[in-house]
Formats: C-alpha cells, sequence, structure tokens
C-alpha cells in the first residue's frame, strides 16, 4: 500500500461518483458511501507508519512530495471519518434536491483535498492542494444559490487573500533556502535571524486564521454556514476549518520548530503568549454573539469560532499538556461540531427547512435519536465528564491554572459557561418543551441520518471513557515536536499535579445515578398529563408557542444589542466599498476611443522619460 492509491482512489473516486450518476443515482449513492468508507480503511493501514515518497518532480524539476507521520495520519483519519459520515447523511437529505451529481463530485473533492494537504511533505503540493480545497469549498457554499452567492464571494475573497499571504510566505521560505521540501526548510530555518522567523510566522498565521476563522478572520464562517448545505456544514466546521489548524502545528512545530516558536519574544511579550490572547478573545466574544442567536445554524456557526480559541489557546502554550489539550480538542470539535450540525440538518429536513429556535419544541418525542446526538454533542461541547470534550478541556484548564495565567483561564470559564447557556437555548427551544401541534406528524430521522448521529454520539462517549486511545498518538505526535512524554493511561494522564482517571468518574457517577433512581422509585407514581396542563403562573398557554423558554435572552439582547456589532465585520466591509469605488473610478478610464488609448501611452512614456531624467541626476 503506497499513498499515490489512496489520493488516486479519492480523487478517481470523485470523478467516478460523478459519472456513475449519470446512469443511476441509487449506483453513484451506493459507490459515494463505499469510496468514503474505503478511504477510511486505506488511511487505517497507514497507522504507525513513517513514510516518505518522491512522486513526481516533471514540474520545473520541482519535486513533489507524499509523507505521512503520526500528525498526518490523525488528521487523515479525522477528515476520512467524517467525509464517510456526512456522505451517508447526505443519502436522504439531497434526495429530492437537484444537481446531486455535482453535490457528491465537489463533496468528494474537498475530502481528497484535505486529505492531499495533511499528506504533503513539500510547499508546492501543499498549495496546490490548498488551493483545491478552497474553490470546491466555494461552490458547496454557493450550492444552494440566492444569498448563499454572497456568502460564497465573501468566503472566496477572504480565502484568496490568505492564499497570498501564504504565497509569500513560501517564496520567502524558497528564496532564503533554496527548496520547497518541508524537513529541509525546518533544518535550514534553525540559522535564520528572529526577524525572519517573525515574518514568516505572521505571512503563514494570517493564511491559516483566515481558513481556521480566528478571530478577526472570523467574519466568513457565519454567512457560510447558514447558507451551505448542512451535511457540508458539518465537514465544514468539524474539519474544514481545522485544516488552519493543521497549518498552525506544520509552521509553528514543524517548520519553524518548537524551540524557535516558543523563544520568540520575553515574557508576556512573547509571540506565543500573544497568540494565547488571541485565542482567549477568539473565545469569548464570539461564543456570547452565538447565545443570542435564534437560527440554529447560526448560534453553532459562532461557537465554531468560540472553539477555535481553545484549540489555539492549547496548541501555543509551549507545554506538553497543554499541546495535548489543544490538539485532542482539535479531535473532539470535529466529532461534536459534526454531530450537531448533522442533529440540527435532521430536524430541517424533518420540519421542512425550520431553524428557528423560536419556532420549534418538543421533538424528543417524535425524534428520539436525533435528540440523543444533540444532548450527547451539547454535553460534550459544554464539557462535562464522561465526554470527550471534558478531557480536551480539562488539559486546557489545568495548563493554564499550573502556569499562572489566571486571566487566559478567566476567559476560558467564561467561555464555557457562555456555551452552557447557548446549548441549554438550542437544546431546550428544539426537543423540550411542548410540541407545536403544527409538528404533530413529524416523523423520526430516516436511517441514514439516524446511523452517523449514534456513531458519533458513541465516539464521544467512548473517548470520554477511555480517552488514553486518542491521547496516546496525540502524546505521539507531541513528542515528535519535542516535547516531553505525558504518562498516558487508557483512563487519561497521570502527573505530579494529580490524575484525571475518566472511569473512576464513571463509577462514581454510575453509583449516584443507581442512587438517584433508586430513590425516585421509592417515591409517588408519575402520571401522563396533555401538553396543556402545564402550570403558567395563572396564565393560560399561548396557542402554538407552548415553551416559556422562546426568546429567554430577550432582555439581556436589549441590553447589549446598542452595542453588539461585528466592527471587523463592518471593516472589511467598508475596504469592500472603497475598493468598488475605486475601480468603479478605474473602469472609466476604459472609453473605447482609440485616440483616449494614445493619449494613454504618450502619458505613460513621458512619465518614463521624466523619471529616467530625475534618476539620472541622482
Amino acid at each position: 500500500m503506497n499513498l499515490e492509491i489512496l489520493l488516486i482512489a479519492a480523487f478517481g473516486g470523485s470523478f467516478l461518483t460523478y459519472f456513475l450518476g449519470k446512469f443511476s443515482h441509487k449506483v453513484r449513492d451506493g459507490f459515494a458511501v463505499f469510496i468514503s468508507s474505503a478511504l477510511v480503511v486505506l488511511v487505517t493501514f497507514f497507522y504507525d507508519k513513517q513514510v516518505s515518497i518522491n512522486y513526481y518532480s516533471g514540474f520545473f524539476d520541482l519535486p513533489f512530495i507524499l509523507r505521512i507521520n503520526t500528525l498526518s495520519w490523525f488528521f487523515a483519519i479525522t477528515i476520512a471519518g467524517l467525509g464517510a459520515l456526512s456522505i451517508a447523511f447526505s443519502l436522504s437529505y439531497m434526495k429530492e434536491r437537484k444537481g446531486t451529481n455535482f453535490y457528491y463530485l465537489i463533496m468528494l473533492l474537498v475530502n481528497a483535498s484535505m486529505l492531499g494537504i495533511v499528506l504533503s511533505g513539500d510547499l508546492v503540493s501543499f498549495y496546490i492542494f490548498w488551493e483545491i480545497m478552497s474553490w470546491t469549498a466555494f461552490l458547496l457554499i454557493s450550492y444552494n444559490r440566492g444569498p448563499a452567492i454572497a456568502a460564497g464571494m465573501k468566503y472566496i475573497v477572504m480565502s484568496l487573500a490568505g492564499s497570498i499571504f501564504m504565497l509569500i510566505g513560501i517564496f520567502s521560505l524558497y528564496a532564503n533556502y533554496g527548496t520547497f521540501i518541508i524537513p529541509e526548510i525546518g533544518a535550514g530555518i534553525a540559522s535564520a535571524s528572529s526577524g525572519f522567523i517573525l515574518f514568516i510566522l505572521i505571512m503563514f498565521i494570517i493564511a491559516f486564521g483566515i481558513k481556521n476563522a480566528v478571530w478577526p478572520f472570523h467574519t466568513w464562517l457565519p454567512p457560510a454556514h447558514s447558507e451551505a448545505p448542512s451535511p457540508f456544514s458539518a465537514v465544514l466546521s468539524g474539519i474544514l476549518i481545522k485544516m488552519g489548524s493543521y497549518g498552525f502545528l506544520l509552521i509553528f512545530y514543524v517548520i519553524v520548530g518548537m524551540n524557535l516558536f516558543l523563544g520568540l519574544g520575553l515574557g508576556r511579550f512573547s509571540f506565543n503568549y500573544i497568540l494565547c490572547w488571541v485565542g482567549a478573545i477568539t473565545i469569548v466574544i464570539p461564543t456570547f454573539t452565538a447565545m443570542l442567536q435564534n437560527d440554529a445554524k447560526k448560534l453553532l456557526a459562532w461557537h465554531s469560532i468560540g472553539q477555535m480559541g481553545y484549540i489555539i489557546i492549547g496548541i501555543s502554550l509551549g507545554t506538553s499538556l497543554g499541546l495535548a489539550g489543544g490538539i485532542f480538542h482539535f479531535f473532539n470539535h470535529a466529532l461534536f461540531k459534526a454531530l450537531l450540525f448533522l442533529t440540527v440538518a435532521a430536524v430541517e429536513y424533518r420540519t421542512r427547512g425550520v431553524r428557528d429556535l423560536n419556532s420549534l419544541g418538543g421533538l424528543v418525542k417524535k425524534m428520539p435519536v436525533t435528540f440523543i446526538g444533540v444532548l450527547v454533542g451539547a454535553l460534550a461541547i459544554i464539557g462535562v465528564p464522561l465526554t470527550s470534550g471534558f478531557v480536551s478541556k480539562w488539559l486546557i484548564y489545568k495548563t493554564l491554572i499550573l502556569d499562572g495565567y489566571s486571566f487566559l483561564a478567566f476567559a476560558a470559564f467564561i467561555g464555557t459557561w457562555g456555551t452552557l447557556l447557548s446549548f441549554y437555548k438550542l437544546v431546550h427551544n428544539m426537543f423540550l418543551g411542548q410540541l407545536p401541534e403544527k409538528y404533530k406528524d413529524v416523523k423520526k430521522a430516516p436511517l441514514s441520518m439516524q446511523v452517523p448521529i449514534l456513531i458519533l454520539s458513541g465516539v464521544i462517549l467512548l473517548f470520554g471513557i477511555l480517552p488514553g486511545i486518542p491521547l496516546k498518538v496525540i502524546n505521539e505526535i507531541g513528542t515528535s515536536f519535542g516535547f516531553e512524554s505525558l504518562n498516558v493511561n487508557i483512563g487519561g494522564i497521570a502527573s505530579e499535579t494529580g490524575t484525571l482517571n475518566t472511569i473512576n468518574i464513571l463509577a462514581v457517577i454510575a453509583v449516584a445515578a443507581i442512587l438517584i433512581w433508586l430513590f425516585l422509585r421509592a417515591g409517588a407514581k408519575s402520571r401522563r398529563v396533555t401538553q396543556e396542563d402545564s402550570y403558567g403562573a395563572g396564565l393560560s398557554v399561548p396557542t402554538d408557542k407552548y415553551h416559556y423558554t422562546v426568546e429567554f435572552y430577550d432582555p439581556f439582547s436589549r441590553m447589549i444589542k446598542p452595542y453588539l456589532r461585528d466592527v471587523i465585520d463592518d471593516f472589511y466591509n467598508w475596504i469592500a466599498k472603497g475598493a468598488q469605488k475605486t475601480f468603479d473610478h478605474i473602469r472609466h478610464l476604459y472609453t473605447g476611443d482609440v485616440g483616449h488609448y494614445a493619449i494613454y501611452i504618450i502619458l505613460f512614456l513621458a512619465f518614463l522619460i521624466l523619471a529616467s531624467f530625475g534618476w539620472f541626476l541622482l
């Protein structure tokens, strides 16, 4: 088995799926699930392998290199796994839509390009796969047309800006070291000046920060999630924006290296500490913005931005524990955010497009599996014990507290509190309370939707109880960067400052649950009542608006709404309007009159003559 076969299967399968759809949609659907599942199996074969091959050298004699190591394998298995589940979920969700051949082609191409990114061993192939990912994502964001076109344009314009910064960084490295091969650049940069290293870091941080939707590069993400097909939203939030996280790890600890990265600056003015504060801002502001959203997908989109802050803090802290927490939170966020988007998509599918949280309620009675999924996802993103999200947040919190970063720890805790408030609203307004009359005939989600929801829920709980399974791989990544090895066991991590053992936590919670159950069994039996038989503080239950969490945060919203402006988005819009006016004025130079063009040429030549005289006099 070699890496070329993996990429050939990924890209070739994408186009073959498209052509099969021309003959039979059933065959296409079956093959799409098969090829995406086969990629999971193929990636699994490369576990614990270190492979690097020069697979092509014919393009200007530039070597295109594929390589896989523990870091790239960990990202690759996440990409392949979420890609396969999203394709399976799409079978029912996209069934009645137009252009489904195109949809499956682009979905599979997005997954293939992300695999290409993490398997690239040189910056040329890395950039090529990066651009394929960006443009295919643009096509999916714009898939629904209408307002989706504007959301897609916003995304691609910012992505192109990031690509320009990346190119500047890549060519700067090539100009200094004469190679695009990542290990060779890493070896050469060890003797670089701190100014050059800072320049390279800034170029790549802007490029990867835009894709990662880190503040202040976050503004494209909420509209993109709102308008994209929901199965792709799971991929977009679950893994595509994490390509920025992969880029951060690559530039910080592979290209620049741990010692140079952590040694840039001093004390509170060190470069990595400044990045931690960017992460803290990314946690707090988007999290509380999310709390005020009534569109379920917009709420999840803002939390995608907020959770990126935890990852940035973890990987920037420069400790073994913090790095493990940051990388594990990348993996956990991929799981629980994909799960949450898929559950919202299932509700949207069965209610014919309803995402307004104030219009739903009581769906637990109609969609129990979907409710289990959203509950597990909500508990994981909050960080409740026995979910994998608890473990990664515990690692980050512990690092911040032990290292004395009190304000950063406070920001992280505030973000968790805001997350709790947001997901109380999401879970209650969609699934609890009374069921509106108009949803009395809502059915369960189709089996092709329930299976991915159950798989993701199971993985979150499995790695919440046995976190040592992924932490073993993450620990290997950390040691490959030069960090000290952690004492990982199946139930967590042991250290001198305290041990995390989730198996003990499971035992305590199980005993407590049994005691509570026995207590409730000893009490009076409950009786069924109609959903209108509800205490309303002396008020009658309003028709078709049965639960009182509707607009629950409205008083808070009224207080802060005058100040709740995304000034960063306003700034970008100001730049866009200014550029549009400038280009409109320039456009008037093109009159179609040959005489005008002759005058332009004469004036340009006169300018060159005057400039040459001025240069000669100097």
